[in-house]
């Protein structure tokens, strides 16, 4: 009598790859829980964000989020895809700070007010070591704001607000300061701080598993 085989003759499903935010952005997470896409897992990278000497403002947004993918990349040994972003004020060749007192962030506010600005948010997708067919690819996402003239009472008024501690230029687009703002050219998600398009098609650009994992 011959023992019949138990054996499987499927091919062995590879291991999905993670999808890991390197930001602990509030924003950034709510961004891709509204596209469907919760991260895996939040793993925000500690790194220098002073600007080097010199640097303007889309190589230095461009930088941040690469650097941030790469390190947590660089400290994941399972397969996965970085996701990495950062976004920066531009007031001409200036890189307005995140705003971390009230003093910056009253500065900030009385540089934006009546005039035009940049939003430049960089997305960075980085596979681990574990991934090596993933795709390492990069998109820079630029938004034109134009905040209306604001009074010293409204400055008052949105520092007391407080949606404008940490972050870049002094303040939220989904907070109070977006009565006041009088135009928005571009990614909306962008301004606050991920812009889903984007995201969306670097991540359609990555080869499956992670395709079918993360969007059809």
């Amino acid at each position: 009598m011959v023992a019949s085989s138990t054996a499987s003759s499927a091919v062995p499903t590879r291991e999905r790859p993670a999808l890991i935010l390197a930001s602990a952005s509030p924003r950034r997470l709510a961004l891709l829980e509204q596209i469907g896409l919760p991260p895996d897992e939040i793993r925000p990278a500690d790194i220098d964000e002073t600007p080097q000497a010199g640097e303007l403002p889309r190589p230095y947004a461009a930088r941040m989020a690469r650097e941030k993918a790469e390190k947590i990349a660089r400290e994941t040994t399972k397969p996965a895809l970085i996701l990495g972003s950062d976004t920066v004020i531009a007031v001409g060749r200036r890189i307005l700070p995140k705003a971390l007192d009230e003093d910056t962030a009253r500065h900030c506010l009385s540089l934006l007010s009546g005039r035009r600005h940049k939003v430049l948010t960089s997305v960075v997708c980085c596979p681990s070591a574990a991934w090596p067919e993933g795709h390492h690819n990069a998109r820079l996402v630029e938004t034109s704001v134009i905040f209306n003239r604001l009074t010293s009472q409204q400055i008052d008024a949105l520092i007391a607000q407080g949606d404008w501690h940490g972050k870049a230029g002094g303040y939220a687009l989904q907070g109070a300061a977006a009565a006041y703002i009088r135009q928005i050219s571009g990614s909306a998600s962008g301004v606050v701080g991920l812009p889903l398009f984007e995201t969306a098609q670097l991540l359609r650009g990555q080869p499956c598993p992670a395709h079918a994992r993360w969007l059809p």
